[in-house]
C-alpha cells in the first residue's frame, strides 16, 4: 500500500503524487456508494499493479480542510485574487469569498493584480475598505514585477488556493512565481466584459521553493446559503473588536438598540461598504431559509 496526495482529478481518474512518481488511480466503489467524492489535496492510501499500471485508491485520510467551491481539501489559506481593471472589481463578490473562506479557517490574503492600469486613486480606494479587517492586501502587476515576491513568501511550505474570478490573472500570477508552469492565461471576452476560464478543473500544482498550490477555475457567483445567520458576523473579522459592546449577545448588528458595531459603522470604525454587503448577505441567508421552509 502507498501514500500519496491526489494532485489532479479529471473523467473519474485521480493522479496521485507518492515521491518522485504520479500514478493514475480509480476510486473503489464504496466511496461512491458513500457519496463521497475523491479531492484534489486528499491525501489517500492506494494499491498499485505494476504490470497492468492500474491503480486503486483504498482510503482517504480524514481532512483538515474541505471546500466547495474550488472543491478541494487541505488548504490552509487563501489568495482572492481580483484585477484593478478588466475585470472591474466587484467588491461584493470579493467579500462573498472572503466569507467562505473565514467560514473554513483558512488564513487570507487579498491580491489586487494589474495595478500597472492604475491611473488613479483606484487602488486605494480598496485599500481603504479593507484597512481595518486585518486582511494584507498585496498589490500586484506580473508585466512589472510587483508583489510577485510577497507572493512568493505567502505560498512558502504552504498549501493554498487561488481564488477569483476568471480574466483576473491567478495563471499569470502562478506563471511568474514558478517558472515552468506554462499554465494557460485568456484574455476578457469582449462581450460580456469577464474572463474566459483557461484553467478547466483544480490541479494542485508543486512549488520549487516548497508548498503547493491550487490552480482552479474562476467563478463569477457563489451560495453561502450553508452559513447560519447568527455565525456571519463572525466571519467579518472587523465586527469582532466592538460585538462586546453590544446590549444583546445574539446581537445581529442591525436594527437592535445599543449595538457596538452600529456605533464604529457610525464613528468610521468599519467601512459602508463592508457593513452593506455583510447585510445583503444575512438577507440572502434568511431568503433562502424561508423558501426552504
Amino acid at each position: 500500500m502507498k501514500e500519496g496526495i491526489i494532485v489532479k482529478g479529471i473523467g473519474g481518474f485521480y493522479y496521485i503524487k507518492h515521491g518522485m512518481n504520479v500514478y493514475e488511480c480509480k476510486a473503489r466503489g464504496r466511496f461512491r456508494n458513500k457519496k463521497i467524492t475523491p479531492l484534489v489535496g486528499d491525501y489517500v492510501s492506494f494499491s498499485f499493479d505494476e504490470i497492468t499500471n492500474q491503480g486503486i485508491i483504498e482510503d482517504i485520510h480524514e481532512r483538515k480542510v474541505e471546500l466547495i467551491r474550488p472543491p478541494v481539501a487541505n488548504v490552509e489559506q487563501a489568495i482572492v485574487v481580483f484585477a484593478l481593471k478588466n475585470p472591474d472589481p466587484n467588491i461584493r463578490l470579493l467579500d462573498k469569498i472572503l466569507v467562505m473562506s473565514e467560514y473554513n479557517n483558512l488564513s487570507l490574503k487579498i491580491c489586487i493584480n494589474k495595478v500597472d492600469l492604475d491611473n488613479g486613486n483606484l487602488l486605494d480606494d480598496i485599500l481603504e475598505i479593507y484597512k481595518d479587517t486585518g486582511y494584507e492586501v498585496i498589490p500586484c502587476s506580473t508585466k512589472k514585477d510587483i508583489g510577485i515576491k510577497r507572493i512568493k513568501e505567502v505560498l512558502k511550505d504552504k498549501i493554498s488556493v487561488f481564488a477569483g474570478p476568471s480574466g483576473v490573472g491567478k495563471s499569470s500570477i502562478l506563471n511568474k512565481v514558478q517558472s515552468g508552469l506554462e499554465l494557460k492565461t485568456g484574455e476578457l471576452s469582449s462581450k460580456i466584459k469577464r474572463g474566459k476560464h483557461t484553467t478547466r478543473h483544480s490541479e494542485l500544482l508543486r512549488l520549487d521553493f516548497g508548498g503547493w498550490v491550487v490552480d482552479s477555475p474562476g467563478f463569477t457567483s457563489l451560495n453561502i446559503d450553508y452559513i447560519e445567520g447568527d455565525e456571519l458576523a463572525f466571519l467579518f473579522p472587523e465586527f469582532k473588536a466592538y460585538s462586546d459592546d453590544c446590549k444583546f449577545a445574539n446581537c445581529f448588528h442591525v436594527n437592535e438598540p445599543d449595538c457596538g458595531v452600529k456605533n464604529a459603522l457610525k464613528e468610521g470604525y468599519i467601512n459602508k461598504n463592508r457593513y452593506s454587503n455583510y447585510i445583503e448577505f444575512l438577507n440572502q441567508i434568511k431568503d433562502m431559509r424561508n423558501r426552504r421552509y
